[in-house]
Parts: C-alpha cells; sequence; structure tokens
C-alpha cells in the first residue's frame, strides 16, 4: 500500500511541487490548504502532469484552525505522516499585522499538532526557515548557529520549532524533522507549475520575473552599499524542485527509528548576490531588467548561506541545480504564464 501523507498548503509554491514529487514517487497525497495565498489551479496542474499517479491526489480546502474540518479528515484515512507547509509568510505584512501571523501560523500548527496527536499519528515533517538565523554573525550558517529573528514572520518559525522540540521531550514517540530552507527559486522544468504570489511578491525572484513579463515597470534593490562583492545582499537560492527532493528525503529519514527532533539546512551551500541573480536571469531570459537603488530595508541581512553537510551526510541528499538552471526554468514558467495561474483559459480546466 502506498504511503498516505497528508501535505498541508500543498497548493502552495513549494507545496505543489513537493506533491508532484510524492505522486511520481508512489506515495498518495491529501493536501489541506486555505487557498489563502495558493490556487486550486496549481492542484489541477500537478494532477496531470502525475499522470497516471495524479488519482493518487485528494485536496481538502480546510484552515487548520478549524479543528472539526481537520478532525474529519483524520478520522477518514490513516496518515503515516504530515508535511507542513501551511503558513503566512510574507516579512513585511508580519511586521505591519503581527497577530494576524501569530495567530495563522501557531495557532493553526497547534490545532495540527494535537489532532495529529489524537489520531496516532506522530510523523512530522515542518517547513522552518533560514530566517531562524537572523542576521548570522558567521557564515555559513550551520544547523547548531544561533538562533533569533529579525520579525514576527520568522519569530512564528522559531517558535515553531521551540513548540516542536518540546512536543518531542514531552513523548518521544514523535519524530520530527524541523527543514530550514534558504532562498526557493525556479519552477518545475515543465513550466506548468512554479511561484505565483499575490498581490506584491515579497522575494527578489518573483518581483524579476514579474519585471520580466511587464506587470512592473522595475526591480528595486534595497541596498548596494553592504560589505558583499558588489555591496547588494547575498543570499543561498535553491532550486525548488531540490527542495521538493529534500522532502522526500527527509520523508524517508522518518523511517530511521534514531529519529527524535532533527533539524537540516536546505540550501546550495553557496551565495550568490542579488546583482549577480539578476544578471544570470537576464541571461537566461533575453529581457533586461530595469533597477531602481533603494536604502536598505530594516531587518535584512547582509550575507546568509548554507552549510549543507548534515543534510548531505544524513539524508543522503544534495542540491543538484545551479542558478543558470533556477533562471532558466523560472523564465520557461513566467512566459508560459506571465499572469501566474490567471494567465490563460486552460488554467480553468
Amino acid at each position: 500500500m502506498a504511503k498516505k501523507i497528508l501535505v498541508t498548503g500543498g497548493a502552495g509554491y513549494i507545496g505543489s511541487h513537493t506533491v508532484l514529487q510524492l505522486l511520481e514517487g508512489g506515495y498518495s497525497a491529501v493536501v489541506v490548504d486555505n487557498l489563502d495565498n495558493s490556487s486550486a489551479v496549481a492542484l489541477h496542474r500537478v494532477k496531470e502532469l502525475a499522470a497516471e499517479h495524479g488519482d493518487n491526489l485528494s485536496f481538502h480546502q480546510v484552515d487548520l484552525r478549524d479543528r472539526p474540518a481537520l478532525e474529519k479528515i483524520f478520522s477518514e484515512t490513516k496518515f503515516d505522516a504530515v508535511i507542513h507547509f501551511a503558513g503566512l509568510k510574507a516579512v513585511g505584512e508580519s511586521v505591519q499585522r503581527p497577530l494576524l501571523y501569530y495567530n495563522n501560523n501557531l495557532v493553526g500548527t497547534i490545532t495540527l499538532l494535537e489532532v495529529m496527536a489524537k489520531h496516532g499519528c506522530k510523523n512530522l515533517v515542518f517547513s522552518s526557515s533560514a530566517t531562524v538565523y537572523g542576521w548570522p554573525k558567521e557564515v555559513p550558517c550551520t544547523e547548531e548557529s544561533p538562533i533569533s529573528a529579525l520579525n514576527p514572520y520568522g519569530r512564528t518559525k522559531l517558535y515553531i520549532e521551540e513548540i516542536c522540540r518540546d512536543v518531542y521531550r514531552s513523548d518521544s514517540e514523535w519524530k520530527i524533522i524541523l527543514l530550514r530552507y534558504f532562498n526557493p527559486v525556479g519552477a518545475h522544468p515543465s513550466g506548468y507549475i512554479g511561484e505565483d504570489p499575490r498581490g506584491i511578491p515579497n522575494n527578489l525572484m518573483p518581483f524579476v520575473q514579474q519585471v520580466a513579463v511587464g506587470r512592473r515597470p522595475h526591480l528595486t534593490v534595497f541596498g548596494n552599499d553592504y560589505n558583499t562583492k558588489d555591496g547588494t545582499g547575498v543570499r543561498d537560492y535553491i532550486h525548488v524542485v531540490d527542495l521538493a527532493d529534500g522532502h522526500i528525503a527527509a520523508l524517508r529519514k522518518l523511517d530511521d527509528p534514531k529519529i527524535g527532533c532533527e533539524v537540516y539546512n536546505l540550501g546550495t551551500g553557496k551565495g550568490t548576490s542579488v546583482l549577480e541573480m539578476v544578471a544570470t536571469f537576464e541571461k537566461a531570459s533575453g529581457k533586461k531588467i530595469p533597477l531602481v537603488i533603494a536604502g536598505r530595508r530594516p531587518g535584512d541581512a547582509e550575507v546568509v548561506y548554507a552549510s549543507t553537510a548534515r543534510a548531505e551526510a544524513e539524508l543522503n541528499w544534495k542540491a543538484k541545480y545551479g542558478i543558470e538552471e533556477m533562471c532558466r526554468d523560472l523564465w520557461n514558467w513566467a512566459s508560459k504564464n506571465p499572469l501566474g495561474y490567471d494567465s490563460s483559459p486552460a488554467s480553468t480546466n
């Protein structure tokens, strides 16, 4: 029997790519998503891409804070594990609306953990973030680096990690893997699913993509006076397909009897500056990206990249793709879907 995995936030950017990898890997996936910042069209397309495995996908439009609805899903299906992506993730919005973030991200997670425990499902892969490293004093960031967060969004990730550690300490039947993502970029090579943020994008590459297709006049670069090779901030960008593979590796790792509550970085271990990333995208797309230089954003760190040694050794996982492939696949998605999932009449099928 195929293992059944509950995927919260599975209609989102990273969620949808991971659901596709799950289906292609012979798993059965049940997605729970409130569609707050995602599209049901993504799941239709995942089903199509998964071909004969598409029938192993089902979807419930449910908010994790809706306990009765969540209880009903758990009472109908026995899950082998949960991959928990669901959460609000805009840094700027979290500063303006902290209570919204604490309510959605923390209450949603606590409700999920309580319902999981009640139904005897104690295997969890949680989508954490490199934001928990705050402004790192030393790079690369290892899983032992000090953690602190610079904004309410980052704090929700930090608090959820601490909640998971406490849950495991209280009951050693739990097996929990916390994955700290660096900066996901790119799209499935088919160009059929990709990143489609609502409103103004918060991250560099979705913004670049919208400039390239003519939806925005220019890219604003925040800060060109950092102590880096070209003055712009340096980040560790990771292809979303590599990131999805990291979740499959983490699921397999949950079968290891020695797993307690473990943390792994998912990145490439390489830092790339904003201007390098823009130049690589221009080359991949043949489009010029007009730039406007602005002051630094409060809370933005100068240089953040991952040490990936632990994931390589213990999960047997390593990122395969570089920034050229990330930009190529991002442009393939953007050029085919200039308005994201609302682009074409075909998007409603």
